[in-house]
């Protein structure tokens, strides 16, 4: 007689796919049987939540997710350590690195456990940016996925920080249809949450209007949209969870933030706070912020020399360092966060922490590693797609080497499959480096031993979740052109 066919012929087979390290029970219940088993075999489950068919995805995702909490891996918000450095209860002298990982996520995210196990530190963030999620073809659950998988492999334990990086308006879609565009970013905070995102940068930046006559004038749409945006993501919080939001109160890339510009942001989304509904409920909404990003001197990518050399730019510290100081005397918070600094030289990043910055955005330099260290054939035939695909992104002016240099990125989704299935020794390559970069970068930014911290100030709160919550349709990619990442 023939054997009877499993009710859920994909569960069954990832559930093989890791020699059945893992069990589902018959209530549904995910059950972790073999820890050493799983951590020597999650890649594949990681690998069909990026590269597999709409159910495989699900399913493997939600394997992750319940194997994760099983494991002592949990997503978490940062807030309870932000907020104690705002109240002046936590040492200074550190910068938190928020790492965008953008291609190989996965393999990216085990070499930044690793180099995060050898310092004991904690206090790292692993973000995705919304114009990011388009162009990797990286949606918040397949992220969230990577990274946690990631954790699983490197038996990393405790609280792991997913964070929502530029949740930002676009200004000229804005102008066009301003409900619309805003409720673009309700919707994709909605999808975030949902997928584990419990830390999320609104950035509204783009609405400020240097044409006004006053500041608290020219921040004034900034406060407003950024005040009932944190009101909506509050309202989406799971139970015993407080979001980390962050604000932004200048483009990067314009000019530097002043003090004036911190306090005019900070005092009238204070007052646009306290008049937003949360869950449709009118009360006094008090939960605000808990880092501000401002503008000191650098730009999203750095600024490429024609022959594709990265230029200097020079970090205005001092703004940094009075910044983060008003940040977190006059409003409580842990802190200024520094963007676009992944290609400054190296022996900038020990001042970060030096002039107290909460936190640090890099993303650039961890490409430039991967796209040095791919095949030269795979690079070549990148290369060429880009060409041909991303011709509109060349400027007047532009060399050869400015534009692929800055639209190479763009590539990233439509060779994630070629990415993922390099050869053993290439990845092995690549991740070491970027391992050593990571922990280089550690212990520039302070976060040695800062594991201790963070243990003390963030609550473990385990949100299970079943395997019908995976079964929404993934969001098509959307334009995102004129974001930043």
């Amino acid at each position: 007689m023939a054997k009877k066919a499993p009710a859920n012929p994909v569960l069954a087979d990832l559930l093989a796919s890791v020699e059945h390290a893992l069990a589902v029970t018959p209530s549904g219940k995910l059950k972790l049987r073999d820890d050493a088993t799983l951590k020597t075999n999650i890649r594949r489950l990681a690998e069909k939540s990026a590269l597999g068919t709409s159910v495989e995805q699900g399913t493997a995702r939600w394997l992750i997710w319940e194997a994760a909490l099983a494991m002592g891996v949990y997503p978490a918000s940062i807030n309870g350590l932000y907020m104690a450095r705002g109240r002046g209860e936590t040492p200074v002298n550190f910068t938190v690195p928020a790492m965008n990982l953008r291609a190989l996520t996965f393999d990216c995210a085990r070499a930044a456990f690793r180099a995060a196990e050898r310092l004991d530190a904690g206090a790292l963030l692993f973000e995705i940016a919304r114009s990011e999620m388009s162009y990797t073809f990286q949606r918040p659950s397949e992220y969230v996925s990577s990274v946690l998988a990631a954790a699983i492999a490197e038996g990393y334990t405790g609280p792991v920080f997913i964070q929502g990086d530029h949740f930002q308006v676009n200004h000229k879609k804005y102008l066009a249809n301003p409900e619309a565009e805003v409720n673009a970013v309700r919707e994709l905070a909605v999808e975030a949450v949902a997928a584990g995102f419990y830390n999320i940068d609104v950035d509204t930046s783009t609405l400020v209007d240097i044409s006004l006559p006053t500041i608290p004038e020219q921040q004034r749409e900034n406060t407003r949209r950024c005040a009932e945006l944190t009101a909506y993501i509050r309202g989406l919080e799971p139970k015993g969870i407080t979001i980390s939001v962050g604000g932004e109160i200048g483009e990067v890339g314009a000019k530097n933030s002043t003090e004036q510009e911190l306090r005019a942001f900070m005092d009238g989304y204070k007052a646009d706070l306290l008049e937003q509904p949360v869950n449709g409920k009118h009360k006094r909404n008090t939960v605000g912020m808990s880092k501000i990003s401002i503008q000191t001197g650098t730009s999203h990518g750095g600024v490429v020399n024609p022959d594709g050399t990265m230029a200097k730019v020079q970090v205005d510290f001092d703004t940094l360092r009075r910044l983060s100081y008003v940040a977190r005397h006059e409003y409580g918070m842990a802190g200024a966060v520094q963007h676009g600094a992944s290609t400054l030289p190296e022996d900038a990043f020990h001042r970060f922490p030096e002039c107290e910055t909460a936190e640090i955005h890099l993303a650039t330099n961890f490409m430039t590693m991967l796209f040095d260290r791919l095949p030269m054939e795979l690079r070549a035939e990148i290369y060429d797609w880009v060409r041909a695909n991303a011709a509109d992104e060349r400027k007047a002016g532009d060399t050869e080497d400015q534009f692929l240099y800055k639209s190479r990125k763009k590539a990233v989704g439509p060779f994630k499959a070629q990415m993922w299935n390099l050869p053993e020794d290439r990845r092995a390559n690549i991740c070491g480096a970027w391992e050593e970069q990571f922990y280089f970068l550690f212990e520039q930014l302070n976060i040695k031993g800062t594991r201790a911290l963070v243990d003390l100030y963030t609550k473990p709160v385990l949100v299970h979740k079943t395997l019908a919550d995976y079964g929404a349709a993934q969001k098509e990619v959307e334009d995102v052109t004129g974001l930043a990442d």
